[in-house]
């Protein structure tokens, strides 16, 4: 089941080809790579962009990973981000025309020199870049000041009200208490049944958000 997130499509389709880095920050779990690898890549195929000009990789990723001879395992052990030389150098063969490409980069600040890779991307006239991150992470490096003004944010949250009776089968009135009850994560909105619902929460809450906050 897909949950349309239109207000934040249509905020990312606004600022396509602006010249600013599009910036997707929020909660974890809220939906933002959803929105960029799903939502948005299917705009940009719909729209008449090819798919060799859609550029996606998300540092999370072990097989994305092991396409720039990285390893998820290794990065841990080392405590170090993912190399900006063999990214960059992955890029580098992927775009082999001065048509338009767009990058679609997911969690971008598990790669180390992030700034300074995204911002020399912003000289290219031939590519226009979109990021996801750890909202926390971003603030922590100061992601606006590293920009220099030419970040462009998105800020993301759960789903609305709207968005959940979108994909709740249920009147209006009961789907207010689960709503109220549950929340609008849309991890949990699609479990099947309370247990599903309560055994993600409990994760979010105890391994996610307060290790965030601390």
């Amino acid at each position: 089941m897909e949950i349309r997130r239109d207000y934040y499509l249509e905020k990312l389709i606004k600022r396509k080809n602006n010249g600013l880095i599009k910036v997707i920050t929020g909660i974890r779990y809220c939906g933002k790579s959803y929105l960029l690898n799903n939502l948005f890549y299917n705009h940009l195929i719909e729209s008449g962009v090819d798919a060799d000009h859609i550029i996606c990789f998300d540092f999370y990723s072990g097989a994305d990973l092991y396409m720039i001879g990285e390893s998820h395992h290794q990065i841990l052990i080392e405590k170090r981000g993912v190399d900006p030389e063999k990214f960059m150098a992955y890029i580098r063969s992927k775009v082999i025309d001065e048509g338009m490409y767009y990058l679609l980069l997911d969690e971008i600040e598990e790669l180390d020199c992030f700034e300074a890779v995204l911002n020399g991307y912003l000289r290219k006239d031939n590519m226009d870049v979109y990021v996801t991150g750890n909202f926390a992470k971003l603030l922590s490096k100061g992601v606006v000041t590293q920009f220099a003004g030419r970040g462009d944010v998105v800020h993301m949250y759960p789903l609305s009200f709207a968005e959940f009776m979108s994909v709740y089968n249920g009147d209006q009135y009961a789907g207010l208490d689960e709503y109220m009850l549950y929340g609008g994560i849309p991890w949990v909105v699609l479990c099947e049944n309370e247990k599903e619902k309560t055994s993600v929460l409990q994760f979010l809450l105890n391994v996610v958000y307060l290790r965030h906050i601390t």
